[in-house]
């Protein structure tokens, strides 16, 4: 357990114990835009240069799954420069869930395995003492889920795909 005097940014680096072996989660920045996100993320690039990947919805093979009036949306920015990165996308879940200052960043935590994922999930997730929970699931571009905590932090996860 952390002391008062310790400082941990979100970009700490978990340590977990999977099946014996010690793999690392990641954690980032995740901030969300309300169709904004390559205005920003491009400025972010200005400022702090780097690599930038913005991948629009109508890019993708989720775009079935938006109205049309989405497909411009960045479903995924990532930004990486030295040994900071700050990954992004506009908001999609307009209107059901409005973007309000407090809801729009999250911790995002990235992994090579559904396995490293799960175990971080599950005890985050804290039994049902969560909001909009999406539990972890196949995606085109590999694992995904979500849900805000018993604290009212916002959650991310993503992993690689999953191999058969």
């Amino acid at each position: 357990m952390a002391s008062e005097s310790e400082h941990f940014s979100t970009s700490d680096i978990c340590l977990l114990v999977v099946s014996g072996e010690t793999t690392m989660l990641q954690s980032t920045p995740f901030l969300l835009f309300d169709g904004n996100c390559a205005e920003a993320m491009t400025f972010y690039q200005h400022c702090l240069g780097g690599d930038l990947t913005l991948t629009k919805v109508g890019d993708t093979p989720m775009k079935a799954q938006f109205p049309p009036e989405k497909h411009g949306r960045v479903i995924n920015a990532h930004l990486t420069s030295g040994d900071v990165e700050i990954s992004a996308t506009d908001w999609m879940a307009s209107p059901e869930f409005d973007p309000v200052q407090g809801n729009t960043s999250a911790i995002f935590v990235t992994a090579a395995t559904y396995d490293e994922l799960r175990i971080a999930f599950d005890k985050l997730k804290d039994g049902d003492n969560n909001e909009r929970l999406q539990d972890l699931h196949e995606m085109p571009f590999g694992i995904y889920g979500q849900f805000y905590d018993k604290y009212g932090v916002q959650w991310i996860f993503r992993g690689g795909k999953v191999t058969s």
